[in-house]
């Protein structure tokens, strides 16, 4: 089984121990994934890599909501891949989703690992914690040379997938870290900036970006 899955079914199971979720029929989520011929379409939904322990406050219970519903039909997700006002509508369409209506609906009800879509309770403090831990866009503002050149590689790669990050966020060895874990994130969702050098595309200039993150970044982990 793909590490990816494991996971998968693992995480709800970190949620029993902890006393916040009921049990889970994890055996029969198994023979589901395994037989079902959409389960590696799900799977790649997004990438894997962000573990729960990564996850902010992971004793909260806003955290231990997020690993019990929503890794029933995709990767654990992290908080900070959208930015406070964007969750909400991608909250909105997973439990409906979850509840088997709309976009890939029942697809998505069929292959949920025996778990029902979140309550009103479970709802709002879940989505109060995603946008509590959302990214924190860059504002131009206060950062005005992310328009220049020298944040071109910056700029190429990360709105790919999300709103510009603040470089606040982290300090700069945090920042190198975060971009590695990007890269592999992008090579995993076919994200296309500059795989080959010489050739007619963007690089993906990974010094120039950690160069671009640590002048801005936060200066101490305190």
């Amino acid at each position: 089984m793909p590490k990816a899955l494991a996971l998968l079914f693992l995480v709800p199971s970190v949620a029993i121990a902890a006393g916040s979720a009921a049990d889970i029929d994890t055996d029969a989520a198994k023979r589901r994934w395994a037989s079902s011929p959409h389960g590696p379409m799900l799977e790649r939904i997004l990438p894997p890599g962000f573990e729960p322990s990564m996850l902010p406050r992971p004793e909260s219970r806003g955290a231990q909501l997020a690993l019990r519903y929503c890794v029933q039909c995709h990767n654990l997700p992290n908080p900070a891949m959208h930015h406070a006002q964007k969750w909400r509508p991608v909250y909105d369409r997973m439990v409906a989703r979850m509840e088997g209506r709309g976009n890939r609906g029942k697809l998505m009800a069929e292959m949920m690992a025996g778990v029902s879509a979140p309550n009103a309770e479970d709802s709002m403090v879940l989505v109060a914690y995603l946008e509590t831990n959302a990214q924190t866009p860059l504002d131009p503002k206060k950062i005005p040379e992310v328009n220049t050149p020298r944040a071109e590689a910056f700029r190429l790669a990360c709105q790919q997938c999300h709103v510009l990050p603040d470089p606040g966020r982290h300090t700069a060895r945090e920042w190198t870290a975060v971009v590695a874990r990007m890269q592999k994130n992008m090579e995993w969702m076919n994200r296309v900036v500059g795989s080959r050098p010489g050739k007619d595309e963007p690089q993906l200039r990974v010094g120039d970006i950690n160069a671009f993150l640590a002048s801005y970044a936060r200066r101490s982990t305190q």
